[in-house]
């Protein structure tokens, strides 16, 4: 089961916007997909939003990819990727067990 972390910094005075429209839109279109949003943090101080994403399937890229490609994703308003400036993604991998 894959998870992504996902680093997004924001463009300066709209963190509060960005995540508003992000809780809105992109929490509810992403688990109507079957993706599982593990947790969100921001750090204000660096304009930052980090999150924690998985998908219980197997090809990440194509689901991703169709997620992207739907009328809702696309009809998002507001659309969150327009507060980001910046956004950076990895696979990672847990090192420990329980939580």
């Amino acid at each position: 089961m894959p998870t992504q972390l996902r680093r997004y910094t924001i463009n300066r005075g709209k963190l509060d916007e960005f995540v508003v429209a992000w809780q809105k839109g992109v929490v509810p279109l992403r688990q109507q997909h079957g993706f599982h949003i593990d947790g969100a943090w921001v750090i204000r101080e660096r304009n930052e939003f980090v999150w924690l994403m998985r998908y219980d399937g197997d090809d990440w890229e194509a689901k991703d990819k169709a997620y992207y490609a739907t009328p809702e994703r696309k009809g998002l308003d507001p659309d969150p990727a327009q507060f980001i400036a910046r956004s950076e993604y990895w696979f990672v991998t847990p090192v420990i067990s329980g939580r």
